[in-house]
């Protein structure tokens, strides 16, 4: 047996066991203030959809700045819209909590909810496309085309001949 063969091999196993390890990582998203914009807010739940469709939990920082700190509920507000927008991907991990100034909460993926959300999208499109007509519509004949109505010889001679098409 090659040693140096057997060596290279189990280090390319650890490789692949770390990377899958990686997947889980935490991405903190950090919200400055209680009096951020709802656009700002819709962007950072945004950010965390996509981190937590590839696998990875999310963290919510809210700091508190000055006298913002007397208004919890606001902080906590914040967080509730968070979590119902984020509630058919995710679940929560790690509810609301104070740390001093600091107001953190964290969401992890929740596989079964983004399966279940998934399955009814593909088979949306499949609905949409037009049915197979049912065997009574098929069986029935198709109604010929009218045919064009007939053009009087006045009518015709006081129209200006048409050019022939090039092509």
């Amino acid at each position: 047996m090659d040693y140096g063969k057997w060596r290279y091999q189990q280090q390319k196993k650890e490789d692949r066991s770390r990377a899958g390890a990686r997947a889980g990582q935490v991405k903190e998203l950090k919200i400055k203030t209680v009096k951020i914009g709802d656009h700002d807010l819709q962007i950072k739940i945004n950010h965390a959809r996509d981190f937590l469709r590839s696998g990875s939990k999310v963290q919510f920082t809210l700091q508190f700045r000055g006298r913002e700190i007397a208004h919890i509920d606001l902080g906590r507000s914040i967080f509730e819209k968070v979590k119902t927008e984020l509630a058919p991907i995710s679940r929560v991990e790690r509810d609301a909590r104070l740390d001093g100034r600091r107001m953190t909460m964290v969401l992890q993926p929740d596989l079964h909810k983004a399966v279940k959300q998934q399955r009814p999208s593909a088979a949306a499109p499949a609905a949409q496309q037009s049915p197979a007509p049912s065997p009574a519509v098929a069986a029935a004949p198709a109604a010929p085309p009218a045919p064009p109505a007939p053009v009087s010889p006045t009518v015709a001679a006081a129209q200006p001949p048409q050019a022939p098409s090039p092509g």
